[in-house]
This record gives C-alpha cells, sequence and structure tokens, in this order.
C-alpha cells in the first residue's frame, strides 16, 4: 500500500508540473508571435541602413576627415556586447551563447572586455574570471531604443576613446520557432556589407548634404538600429526558445503520468491479488 501511496503522490506531482509547464508555453506563445513581429519589420530598415552606410563608407573611404566611428585601428584590445535572457527554462539556447562567446574570446588571443546584457551571460562572463564592463539586467520584453541608450553611451565612448578597438556584438538569430543560431558581429569600426562595392552602382552618387555630413548624421543611428535589431532578434528567440521547451516538457510529463498510472494499476492489481490470495488461503485453513 505504501508503493501505491507514493506512486499516486508522484502522479499529482507531476501534473502540477504539466500544468505550470503548459501555462509557460502559452505565455511564450503569445509573446512570441509579437516579438516576431518586430523582428520582422526591423529587419528591413536595419539591412538598408547597413547597405547605404557600406556604400557611403566605400565612395568615401579616401576622404581625409575620416569620421570617428568609422577609424580601422590595429587591434589590441576587442570589446564583446554579450546579449542572453535573464532567465533560464530555454532549452540549450543560453549554454549555446555562452559556448559561442567563449569560442570568440578565445579566437580573438587578445585581451577583450564584455558588455553582457542579460544575466545568463554575466554569470557566465564572472564564472569564469572574464573582464565584465558593465552589466544590464531586466530590460523587459519590450526593449526600446531609450533602454539601450547607456549601452551605446558606454560602448561609443570606449571605441572614441581608444579603450577598444573593435566592438562586436553577439545575439541569438531569430530563424524560425525551433531555430535560433548564435551569431557575432562586428559593430565598430563600420564594414562595409560583403560584395557591397561590387554589387553597387559603378556611379557614385551626389549627397546634399555632401557625403561626410550624412555619415556624421547616421553613424550613431547605426549603431542604435544595430543593436535594438539584435536585441529584437534575441528576444524573440528567447520566447521561441521557451515556447518549443515548455512544450516538450508538458509532453515528458504527460508521457511521465502515463507510465505512474501503468505502474500504479500493476501495482493496484498485484496488492488485490495478494489480499485475494490471502482470503483464498485462510478460508481453506478454516475449512482445513
Amino acid at each position: 500500500m505504501a508503493n501505491i501511496r507514493v506512486i499516486r503522490r508522484r502522479i499529482r506531482s507531476v501534473r502540477n508540473t504539466a500544468k505550470i509547464t503548459k501555462a509557460m508555453e502559452m505565455i511564450a506563445a503569445s509573446k512570441v508571435r509579437r516579438a516576431q513581429q518586430r523582428v520582422l519589420a526591423g529587419r528591413p530598415y536595419a539591412r538598408k541602413l547597413h547597405q547605404v552606410l557600406g556604400y557611403l563608407a566605400a565612395q568615401y573611404k579616401e576622404m581625409e576627415d575620416v569620421h570617428p566611428l568609422m577609424q580601422v585601428r590595429e587591434p589590441k584590445k576587442i570589446m564583446l556586447v554579450h546579449i542572453t535572457p535573464d532567465r533560464g527554462l530555454t532549452g540549450g539556447l543560453n549554454s549555446n551563447l555562452n559556448r559561442r562567446a567563449a569560442q570568440f574570446v578565445l579566437e580573438q588571443k587578445l585581451p577583450t572586455s564584455v558588455i553582457c546584457v542579460g544575466k545568463k551571460g554575466r554569470d557566465f562572463m564572472t564564472r569564469h574570471g572574464q573582464q565584465v564592463r558593465a552589466v544590464f539586467t531586466d530590460l523587459g520584453d519590450r526593449v526600446t531604443v531609450a533602454d539601450l541608450r547607456p549601452v551605446i553611451r558606454i560602448l561609443t565612448e570606449d571605441f572614441l576613446s581608444g579603450a577598444v578597438d573593435q566592438v562586436h556584438i553577439l545575439n541569438a538569430d531569430f530563424v524560425s520557432a525551433m531555430v535560433q543560431k548564435p551569431a557575432v558581429r562586428q559593430l565598430l569600426p563600420l564594414q562595409a556589407p560583403q560584395g557591397a562595392e561590387a554589387q553597387g552602382p559603378k556611379v557614385g552618387y551626389i549627397y546634399e548634404p555632401t557625403g561626410p555630413e550624412v555619415l556624421a548624421q547616421l553613424l550613431p543611428r547605426f549603431v542604435e538600429v544595430q543593436l535594438y535589431q539584435a536585441m529584437l532578434e534575441a528576444t524573440a528567440s528567447e520566447q521561441s526558445a521557451r515556447m518549443v521547451a515548455m512544450r516538450s516538457a508538458t509532453d515528458n510529463a504527460n508521457e511521465m503520468v502515463q507510465d505512474l498510472t501503468l505502474e500504479l494499476n500493476k501495482a493496484r492489481q498485484a496488492s488485490i491479488t495478494s489480499e485475494l490470495l490471502d482470503i483464498v488461503g485462510g478460508v481453506a485453513a478454516l475449512e482445513g
């Protein structure tokens, strides 16, 4: 009987867990749709801005006064903006991001400072003794450019002052609800997109105001847009990974309930059989 009580207690516990994971799956599913819409709406603007700046940079790369955000220096120190979720229950997303960040740091073989956006990245970098320049957490699911301005200020000031020579962003790109791909991109100094010069026009545009003035206006906006788009990608990836993970957990819990129910039925059957044998044996003993 004690075994039956233990099995029933486990069934109740697993059913309660399944209810929780199902609720979390539904919450994540409701957030995924909104986050996906924001990602898809922002991608064309971010890509076009990158393309325009790439053409401008290629056209005016010989100009005397290069914008400070475009200055290419011999890399001596690198900064990585490591974007991760604040919470777990996202399957392998956090471990994949942290593994990619560790791989990036080891590949550089140069002093690397890290700006951690998210608790999971902060915990990982602190645990492994990495130099953490700044930490930003609890930005929420509806991050805005205003929320990211402190991050932008730190990385631009460090780049302009020469404290770092390159700034990279690491985040999870949203591919689909089932696929989130860690990606590293160089943010500063500005690089033209691959094939931009080959695919671009053979003649240069005439800009009003001048090209360097347009660059001066667009470059700070470019930094904002690229970081904001990376945060949108990271948010959509987090919610989709959590939705899939919670769905898998719910399915596993339901399967466990079925297995435990079968085990319970077998235990009850064995208990009933044992009681019947005891009764039959007692009757036989009385008759004898």
